[in-house]
């Protein structure tokens, strides 16, 4: 048994608070500096709220400022390419876990094995073959290119690999015996039994798309196909010009809302999915 002592769990708890503090601290900048005028944020360093934060994140919000186009537009795009992401990474995922798991078919094996290989291949290692093939089928500057070639996940595909072999082998005898195919097995018992593991990775995937850069700057040429994160590049490199940091600032606190959404309306299922033993 763990002793509790009282020094041990003060010093437990001044850990946590520094770790929120220097966590917090350059978001809560990014939110002083949204709200006051260009003017001041090059003069001095603010250190409370102004009164230029409606008009600055209506600006941002509307025109962008050096973007091209607006915020609004950006978290549309950043919202379906995250969702187009995850929900495609889900599916394909957990159906192919099904398959190498409760379906007997030649080189089973080696294909899960290929698709673990995946894993040490990154996105930058196949992005010019990549591009090359979604540049043949027509797929620049559209929400198809942008989330198609990402929905393949190595990493989802074995977690529900290695759950689905928890499951214990006499409910798929039993589904069988009750006349229940492989696909009401699979809606019926299979996906309620997976809710937590579907929060977690939904959370992760999530934020993976979200968070994607390198990939919609390759295929997007539109201005109306901007993602936030590219947006917030724009808006700090400007070669020939001021660098509008307090829009650039909104901007960055408004990409930042979504993510902050889903991770705490998904909290409680996102931790049971990770840390979840009995199932």
């Amino acid at each position: 048994m763990v002793e509790r002592q009282p020094w041990l769990k003060g010093l437990t708890h001044l850990g946590l608070v520094l770790g929120i503090a220097l966590t917090m601290f350059p978001i809560y900048i990014a939110l002083v500096a949204s709200t006051h005028d260009l003017g001041t944020l090059y003069s001095t360093v603010p250190a409370w709220f102004g009164n230029q934060g409606l008009q600055n994140y209506a600006l941002a919000l509307g025109q962008g400022a050096d973007a091209g186009v607006g915020v609004a537009r950006m978290l549309f795009n950043s919202t379906v390419m995250a969702l187009g992401i995850t929900f495609g990474k889900i599916a394909i995922s957990i159906v192919s876990a099904f398959a190498i798991v409760y379906f007997r078919f030649p080189f089973r094996m080696m294909f899960f094995w290929l698709i673990f290989v995946t894993l040490m291949l990154p996105v930058e290692v196949r992005i010019v073959p990549t591009f090359q093939v979604v540049a043949h089928l027509g797929m620049l500057n559209s929400y198809v290119g942008l989330t198609l070639p990402l929905i393949a996940s190595a990493t989802a595909t074995f977690l529900f690999r290695q759950f689905f072999l928890t499951v214990p082998r006499e409910l798929a005898e039993s589904a069988r015996i009750d006349g229940a195919g492989p696909m009401k097995f699979f809606f019926t018992i299979l996906l309620p039994l997976s809710r937590t593991n579907l929060a977690a990775l939904f959370v992760i995937l999530f934020i993976y798309g979200w968070n994607q850069y390198l990939w919609p700057l390759l295929i997007t040429r539109d201005d109306e196909m901007v993602t936030v994160v590219m947006g917030i590049q724009r808006l700090v490199n400007v070669p020939d010009g001021v660098v509008a940091w307090n829009i650039a600032m909104a901007t960055a606190i408004l990409a930042l809302l979504p993510p902050a959404v889903v991770v705490i309306v998904m909290q409680r299922q996102f931790v049971k999915g990770l840390v979840e033993q009995e199932k």
